[in-house]
Parts: structure tokens; C-alpha cells; sequence
């Protein structure tokens, strides 16, 4: 099996039982079979749904890999086995994702690293939590169309899976056969407070009644937010505004605009108002100024109740009464300036909003969609709870069923970041270079719920130890921080794969993966970071990006980036491996099959006349472009070897 030739740290010159064996231990057997004490865990969050993560504690994590792998490095860290790598995507660029601010931005908008709100369960309830963007795809797939009881609408793919009262289920599917999966019928409730309200727009009658309502606090406003929307509005103000505000209060026009209203309420509301999350109101001991908030809200719709305050100064206030929806919808309606005031941190997800499916109805076209990972698992979209959206795993480099199985197990090494803590403290560890994500990539999805690479980078920081990293996982920057630390005390190479640059032919070859753009735009904030970042053209496709064109694309694009070096390498098909790429290729590239059968008729590598033509290819591709420092490149990722290993196929 594969997995036997990665072995525990040998130490030649201790005897077994002094200091641990004088052989090197066997890794950890494959998956069914042989895993005593492995924790078989399944997460209640959408994007694992399907998948059996295996928590194992490893006896051993630097792993040697043996001189006949015929790979160009002695050692190697997987804290998986297994990978998590792929995406069905999922919705329109427009749909409306509610940010940690309580805003609310566009899908296509998003980028890694923004701050948004998804859920977790705790307790009885799932809560909305604050959770980060790990990462931010786009395809393009046939679209479909979910209306809701109340008018709420999103447009998805097929494939994707929303939060009902019953469970996450996808927006199609069938009752039997090779499609039947949980889907959308008429009648399932998704969960959530239902579409968003459009926000204010920024116009005079706005921006003087903001100023109208911040006039009217009882008390001084403090918060930096309101304070510095107050001062861009008075300098921005037209000459009577100004006036009216130089005198301390500003009188209300006889027939407001709702624009004016609109903005009078987040003026009063970040003055007098308050939010703890179970109640919105605004008080004040001026009756007029409860008056004119009631007044608006009447206009804007709302349903609210007036009462009077308790304790020793009486004055009145106005509630917002309908749950959280329509708490959510003042917020969003008059868009006030107080971040804080603004926060659904810790409720429970409940819903009083008639969200029951009316229709899904196919839109007859192929729509560009999109999706992001989460470190919850998903997030609020059109204000129903939306799962990212994982599929196919695609890496093939386990003793396993390249179908179903290698599909649904994954193996984490839960406790990685303590075993190589105590192997570089190990008497017999000689601080030798260790390469990471030339099996499985390391910055998988999975790695955004188990956070085990901040551990390993922190110990390989401290102990001053050189590494590499290979992947095509964007989640690398969010350990840019750790990565410079190292770098500042031992040397760290850092390489991407990008095996083209083709769009189109991404969405067929690699859809489960960051887009070359995406990978691209990393390798650029990486060099901006000070690293020498290398390039590794791979895995070349014969037939689809081993012509000339494709490969001084790539590289062109890889210049650009600012990488340090290039490097190429060709397809290879393993048994396994080999009958599961044969049937995809049969599926989207027919025409191609007779030539891969004449191609890869001798074993599982090109022919050696083929692999030296497009290394040709690469290298003079790497000349034009200015990227034939082989020098460089080197420091990034150890020299393939003469038939190299591939990070991964499709």
C-alpha cells in the first residue's frame, strides 16, 4: 500500500526501546480498515454533509519518504489523508450576504477574508455567528429560480442546498434513482428571516434628516461612527442645513420625504436608540421627536408600539415589534452609522416569516454562479441560511476507491500540530527540509474547519526549521503572518500549481478548486509579501494544455503574477486513478480517448519523447517570459523528479 512507504523519524543509532525504535514505524494503515481509536465524525454543517472525517491521533507526522517514491525530498508532513478540495457552485453574483457589520454586500463582492455572519448549533438552536470568507469561487451552471411564500428569491444551481425545517436539502433532485437526494418541494420552510430590505440611498433629503435625528439625542453622542457621518454631512451640507445645525436643532420639513425619513430614523437611532438583540427601540423625553419617529416608521411600514419609560425621568419610547426580520429591516432600511447597535451575534435562529417554498423552476440558461467557503460551513444569503457548496473530491493519492469512498473519508491527523512540536524537539531530528502539499494539498477545505497548518507553521517557526508548501488552495493567506515570521528565521518556499489559465476549461478539468485567477492574484500578494513565489505548470493534459499556446499563456500569466520560476509536468494515470480519469475523459473529452490510449499504453507515465517535448515547451515559455532562473525556482519546490508525482489530477 502507498501509505506504508511513509514512515515515523528513524534513528539509526538508538536501540529499540532506549529512544524509540531503531526502525522507522509504519504510517498510518489505509482507510477501512486499521484505524484503533479513530473518532468517526460527521458535521451538521453543509458543507461536509455526506462526508465521514476519521479523527485519528498519529503516532507520527514527519514522515520519510522513501528513496523508490523517486520524489526530490527526504521528508513530509500530511496532517490529511483524503481531501475535501472540490465545489459544486452555487448562487448569483447579485444575492445579498449579510456582512458582520449587519450590512449586506453582493456574492460576487465578496473576498477572502471578509468578516460575514453563518450559524453554528449550540444547544437547542442553531445561533448566527460572525465567521470569516476562506475562499471565493465562480462557474457557470444552469440556474434555477426559488421563490418563497413572502417574495424572497434566489437563484441557484441545482446542486446547491439551503436550510429547511426538516434539514438541508438541495433545490432539486429526484424521489429514486442515481439523482434521488433530499431537494426542495412545494411546502419546505427554509430557515431565516427572509429577503433583505434594499438600503437608503445616499441623497440631500437623506443625509438632512440623519442630521434632523442625531440633533435630537438627549445626551451626547460619543461613538466615533455616527460622529464622523455627522461631520462629512455638515461639511457636505447645503448653506440652510448648516444654519439649522449651528443652531443645535434641526426642524423637520411639513411634508418629509421618505428619503428624509428613512434617514431621520438612523439619525435618531444612533442618538437615542438601542439594540441588544431581542428589542430595537428609540427613546427620548421629547415627545415631539417620538412623535416624528413614529411617524416614519408608520409611513416606511413598520409595525412598532409607543409606550412610556419607567425609573426617575420619564419619557417615551418606540419599539420595533416584529422579530428579528423586521428588526433586520429597519437596520437595513435606514442604514444607521453604529456598527455595535447593529450586531445578531448569539441568536438563535428563529423564524416568524412565512418562508415556504412556492416554486423551483429552471431559468432555461447557463448563469455564472458563485460560492465561498466559510469557517462555519455556511452563510446568510437573501436572508435564508445557504450551505457552501462541496462535491466531488478530486486528489487521488490514497489506497482508496478514487469514487465514493475516497468522496466521503477523510483522515485528520487531529493532533499534527503537538506531533511535530515534539518531533523537531526529538534528539535524532537533524532540522533537515520538509515539504508539505506534494501529496495532498494541505490547504484543502477541510483545513478551514480544523486550523491544523497555523500549529504546524508556529512549530516549524520556533524551531527555525526550513519547509516548503505546494497547493492550489487560496486559504494560504490567511497564514501570510505565520509564513513571514518563519521566513525571518529559516528558509520557506512557497509554490503554486496552476496548470492553466483557460476559464472555461477550469470549469471542466478542476471545478473544485480556486480558479486560475484567484491562484494567480495569491501568488501576487505573496510576492508583494517578500516571498519567491514558483510556479508549477501541472498537471499538463495531453490534448487540452500541452499545445504551445496554452503553456505561454500560463506562463505569461504566472510572470506577471511576479513568480520567481517555472516548472511543468505532465499528466500521470496510476491504476485506480487511471480507470477513474478514463471515465471522465469519456464523459467531457470523447475524441480524446483513442489518443490516451496509444499515449499511456506502456504504464502510467507519457512516453519519454513526449514528456521531454513539453519540458521543451515549458522551459522556452519560461525563456520569453523571463522565468528561466532555474536558480530561483529551486528554492521554492525540490526539482521534480525524472517521472515527478502530480499534486493532483482533476
Amino acid at each position: 500500500m502507498r501509505w506504508d512507504n511513509l514512515s515515523a523519524l528513524p534513528d539509526p543509532g538508538v536501540p529499540d526501546g532506549a529512544d524509540g525504535p531503531a526502525r522507522a514505524a509504519s504510517a498510518t494503515p489505509p482507510l477501512p480498515l486499521a484505524l484503533p481509536g479513530a473518532v468517526a465524525r460527521t458535521f451538521d454543517t453543509p458543507g461536509f454533509a455526506g462526508m465521514t472525517f476519521y479523527e485519528v491521533r498519529a503516532k507520527s507526522i514527519i514522515n520519510r519518504v522513501p528513496a523508490n517514491s523517486r520524489m526530490g525530498f527526504d521528508w513530509t508532513i500530511n496532517p490529511y489523508r483524503g481531501c475535501s478540495h472540490a465545489c459544486t457552485y452555487c448562487l448569483a453574483g447579485d444575492t445579498r450576504i449579510l456582512m458582520a457589520d449587519g450590512r449586506t454586500r453582493a456574492l460576487r463582492d465578496l473576498v477572502v477574508g471578509d468578516r460575514i455572519y453563518g450559524t453554528e448549533r449550540n444547544g437547542t438552536y442553531r445561533r448566527y455567528v460572525t465567521t470569516e470568507v476562506l475562499a471565493h469561487w465562480t462557474t457557470t451552471k444552469p440556474a434555477y429560480r426559488v421563490t418563497l411564500a413572502d417574495g424572497t428569491e434566489l437563484v441557484a444551481s441545482g446542486d446547491h442546498r439551503f436550510l429547511t425545517e426538516r434539514g438541508w436539502k438541495h433545490v432539486t433532485g429526484t424521489m429514486g434513482g442515481a439523482d434521488q437526494r433530499p431537494h426542495l418541494t412545494s411546502g419546505n420552510k427554509l430557515m431565516g428571516v427572509g429577503q433583505f430590505a434594499a438600503g437608503p440611498a445616499d441623497t440631500d433629503d437623506y443625509r438632512a434628516g440623519y442630521l434632523c435625528g442625531m440633533s435630537r439625542g438627549d445626551l451626547n453622542v460619543t461613538e466615533r461612527e455616527p460622529l464622523d457621518r455627522t461631520r462629512r454631512f455638515l461639511r457636505e451640507a447645503s448653506p440652510e442645513v448648516a444654519r439649522s445645525a449651528a443652531a443645535g436643532r434641526i426642524v423637520a420639513p411639513s411634508a418629509p420625504s421618505v428619503d428624509w425619513r428613512k434617514g431621520f430614523l438612523a439619525g435618531v437611532f444612533d442618538a437615542q436608540g438601542a439594540h441588544n438583540g431581542s428589542a430595537l427601540r428609540i427613546g427620548s423625553i421629547d415627545r415631539e421627536t417620538i412623535d416624528e419617529a413614529a411617524a416614519a416608521l408608520r409611513e416606511l411600514g413598520f409595525d412598532f408600539v409607543v409606550r412610556r419609560t419607567g425609573g426617575g425621568e420619564r419619557g417615551w419610547y418606540v419599539r420595533v415589534v416584529g422579530g428579528l426580520a423586521a428588526r433586520l429591516r429597519f437596520l437595513h432600511t435606514t442604514d444607521p452609522a453604529t456598527t455595535r447597535k447593529r450586531s445578531i451575534e448569539g441568536l438563535a435562529l428563529k423564524s416568524n416569516v412565512p418562508l415556504d417554498v412556492v416554486k423551483v423552476e429552471p431559468l432555461g440558461v447557463e448563469t455564472t454562479l458563485y460560492d465561498i467557503t466559510t469557517g462555519t460551513g455556511d452563510f446568510i444569503a437573501n436572508g435564508v441560511v445557504s450551505h457552501n457548496c462541496f462535491a466531488r473530491n478530486t486528489h487521488t493519492y490514497l489506497d482508496l476507491d478514487p469514487g465514493h469512498d475516497f468522496d466521503s473519508k477523510i483522515i485528520v491527523k487531529v493532533n499534527a500540530g503537538d506531533l511535530v512540536r515534539k518531533e523537531l524537539a526529538a534528539r535524532r531530528w537533524r532540522g533537515e527540509h520538509i515539504a508539505m502539499g506534494t501529496n495532498v494539498d494541505v490547504y484543502q477545505r477541510a483545513e478551514g474547519r480544523y486550523r491544523l497548518m497555523p500549529q504546524i507553521l508556529s512549530a516549524l517557526r520556533d524551531f527555525a526549521n526550513p519547509f516548503s508548501i505546494l497547493t492550489k488552495g487560496t486559504l494560504i493567506l490567511r497564514d501570510l503572518a505565520l509564513l513571514r515570521q518563519a521566513a525571518s528565521v529559516t528558509s520557506v518556499g512557497l509554490s503554486f500549481s496552476i496548470g492553466f489559465v483557460d476559464e472555461e476549461l477550469w470549469r471542466r478539468v478542476e471545478p473544485g478548486t480556486p480558479s486560475p485567477r484567484r491562484r494567480l492574484d495569491a501568488v501576487r500578494t505573496l510576492t508583494d509579501a517578500g516571498f519567491a513565489v514558483g510556479v508549477l505548470v501541472a498537471p499538463i493534459l495531453p490534448g487540452l494544455t500541452d499545445n504551445e499556446e496554452s503553456i505561454d499563456r500560463t506562463v505569461a500569466a504566472a510572470a506577471a503574477a511576479g513568480a520567481s520560476g517555472i516548472a511543468g509536468i505532465s499528466l500521470h494515470l496510476r491504476p485506480g486513478t487511471r480507470d477513474w480519469y478514463a471515465k471522465w475523459l469519456a464523459r467531457e473529452f470523447p475524441a480524446l480517448v483513442p489518443r490516451y490510449r496509444a499515449l499511456y499504453r506502456g504504464g502510467s507515465y507519457l512516453p519519454k519523447e513526449y514528456q521531454r517535448e513539453i519540458t521543451a515547451r515549458v522551459r522556452q515559455a519560461a525563456r520569453r517570459h523571463g522565468l528561466d532562473r532555474k536558480d530561483n525556482f529551486e528554492r521554492q519546490l525540490p526539482e521534480p523528479p525524472q517521472e515527478p508525482e502530480q499534486l493532483t489530477l482533476l
